[in-house]
């Protein structure tokens, strides 16, 4: 029979779980009812137990959170000396440790964790996901070596203690963080050594699917990365096959692919934030090889799909137990709100891309000002600094396309000064060298372009490199200097041909044949800007066909085709008209003022959440 003492304890507690769980939730009777508790001197388990309790109700129904740390610091320092009370000592600290990284005080979540990581080397569970944990923080600081060391700890210890499909998460965990880092030479013997253990995968078909996806985005990623679009087409194919098998109504939840197995109740992503993912992945391929409108037609699916994933979680925390994060994401519903805040930003940049590619500069700075706006959403500050350069570049992209060069240099330098992702300062110094070409500034292009020349870029980044070699024949067409200028852009055209960069290979061979066209070789022109302006009606480029159609029609006049002419002259009148109508929309629109945001957060403007296509 219980104790008076218990009987106390146990009526209060189910007064409390009834309070939580009306219709409406009563929460402040909730915690008046385990505050009670306390009253009574319980033992210090029940008393680390209700310190835990109202640290995460207060969390997650009330704005109270500095009770809420105070309550979760009580329930962790109480039930750190208490054998065998693993859930509530390692939730506790946890919790705790998730709390202060939202807060931006990740130095203090760090020895909670170690701490925690060294109390609970006897439960796989919990020493699993702490390790993910911690590493999860230390990424996200840009501390990539001591994430990758302690998620090589984990591929270790999962390893000894036979949990398989936790043991291939850490690993593949550890090639994303290397892949972040641009540690590719180490990235490539991790990775052939998680599709091994894939393919050979002999455990729950669920888990090998499931652990394929995962592999399969790696896979593409590091191909994007080094902007190789023909040679990820394979494996793109594989992972959208993939995500429809995931995807499919017989398809088990999170948590029966998970198992029954105490360490291995993980999951990377959900299967619907998967299924964004591959999206996304889908759009940065269709842009990188030129497809705006297919780019465009999925930057759409993918965003209406976040919404459904953001209004379900509203609806009620993941049953899953705990998930290996990526750099930015944490286990629970504040984590996939982080989640989807990020693979939102990430496409609304792509779609503002695009859309200053096919010339509707009015439409990419809706697009921006998303962005800008999304920025002060962000859920830390931390998330918001790491996206900001990129919102940067991409005024200086749109910028650019207004003739707005002061602009354009401006946050071309302000992305430089900021970012810490090498390849994203390259890309901004690129297009920063056109300006100063267009600027006829020699001294400073000539100190660009020595930082920019495609030997000074990485091996793997096989379209900067391309780009790289665009611009040098670019600057020597300007100079007149054609030789050079054409052994330059033939490089081009040879490592844009060979991954399919459809972009820079029209612009290469528009002005491969504006440069025929100087030298009076008609001929070797039209062979160049034919196919340009058949590509950039693909893509669609408005600006490539605008230069096209300029050439085509002096290549008429030469050739004293009148009739062709005419069609070439009236081609590039339409052409000039829709970009100066468009040009002229965009400088009216009150999101221009943008172009002159440089510093701070983003100045306050008028928010279309959407705006039609």
């Amino acid at each position: 029979m219980a104790s008076t003492q218990d009987a106390w304890y146990i009526s209060l507690l189910g007064l409390a779980e009834h309070f939580r769980t009306s219709n409406p939730p009563d929460i402040k009777s909730c915690i008046q009812c385990l505050q009670a508790v306390f009253n009574f001197k319980p033992p210090q388990r029940v008393e680390a137990r209700t310190h835990l309790q109202l640290g995460n109700i207060l969390l997650t129904h009330t704005k109270n959170i500095d009770l809420a740390r105070t309550h979760l610091e009580q329930s962790w320092c109480l039930s750190q000396t208490i054998n065998g009370f693993d859930d509530v000592k390692f939730e506790a600290a946890s919790v705790l440790a998730e709390l202060f990284e939202q807060q931006g005080q990740p130095t203090h979540s760090k020895p909670i964790l170690r701490k925690a990581i060294e109390l609970s080397q006897h439960s796989v569970y919990w020493h699993c996901r702490l390790i993910f944990q911690l590493a999860q923080i230390h990424a996200t600081e840009r501390e990539y070596e001591v994430a990758s060391s302690l998620l090589g700890v984990g591929v270790d210890y999962a390893q000894i203690s036979n949990a398989a499909y936790t043991r291939v998460l850490f690993l593949l965990s550890r090639v994303m963080l290397l892949l972040i880092d641009k540690k590719i030479q180490e990235v490539l013997p991790l990775l052939n050594q998680a599709g091994h253990l894939v393919d050979s995968w002999t455990g729950s078909p669920h888990q090998k699917e499931y652990l394929k996806v995962f592999f399969l985005v790696l896979q593409v990623c590091h191909y994007l990365m080094a902007g190789q679009v023909k040679s990820v087409k394979p494996c793109l194919k594989q992972l959208q096959q993939s995500i429809q098998t995931i995807m499919a109504p017989t398809w088990p939840d999170d948590d029966t692919v998970c198992g029954t197995a105490p360490g291995e109740s993980f999951v990377w992503l959900s299967r619907q934030q998967l299924y964004v993912l591959v999206y996304l992945v889908t759009v940065m391929h269709s842009a990188q090889a030129g497809y705006m409108d297919k780019a465009h037609k999925y930057t759409e699916k993918a965003l209406a799909q976040i919404d459904k994933l953001t209004s379900s979680e509203e609806g009620g925390p993941s049953g899953v137990s705990g998930s290996v994060v990526s750099s930015g994401a944490s286990a629970g519903p504040r984590g996939g709100a982080a989640l989807a805040w990020r693979l939102r930003m990430a496409l609304v940049e792509h779609a503002a891309l695009c859309r200053l590619v096919a010339g509707g500069k009015a439409h990419a700075l809706h697009e921006i000002a998303r962005a800008a706006h999304l920025l002060s959403q962000a859920p830390t500050p931390s998330t918001a600094a790491a996206h900001t350069p990129q919102l940067h570049c991409l005024l200086g992209l749109y910028a650019m396309s207004m003739n707005c060069m002061e602009a354009a240099e401006a946050q071309f330098h302000t992305t430089i000064h900021m970012s810490q992702e090498r390849d994203l300062c390259m890309f901004a110094k690129l297009n920063l060298a056109i300006v100063y070409l267009r600027g006829r500034r020699d001294d400073d292009l000539a100190q660009l372009m020595e930082q920019v020349r495609p030997e000074a870029l990485p091996a793997y980044a096989h379209g900067l490199r391309a780009a790289s070699y665009y611009v040098l024949g670019l600057q020597a067409f300007f100079q007149a200097r054609y030789n050079e200028a054409k052994r330059y852009l033939r490089e081009t055209l040879k490592m844009a041909n060979a991954e399919d960069l459809n972009r820079l290979t029209s612009c290469s061979l528009v002005l491969l044949g504006h440069i025929f066209l100087s030298i009076n070789n008609s001929r070797e022109s039209m062979n160049m800007v034919t196919p340009a302006m058949q590509l950039a009606s693909k893509i669609p480029d408005v600006h490539v066909q605008l230069w096209a159609s300029a050439i085509l029609k002096d290549l008429y006049r030469l050739a004293g085709d009148t009739e062709r002419e005419n069609e070439a002259y009236q081609m590039h009148c339409n052409f000039s008209q829709a970009l100066l109508k468009d040009h002229f929309q965009a400088s009216q629109l009150p999101q221009h003022a943008l172009v002159h945001w440089t510093a701070g957060a983003p100045p306050a403007l008028p928010h279309h959440p959407h705006h039609p296509a």
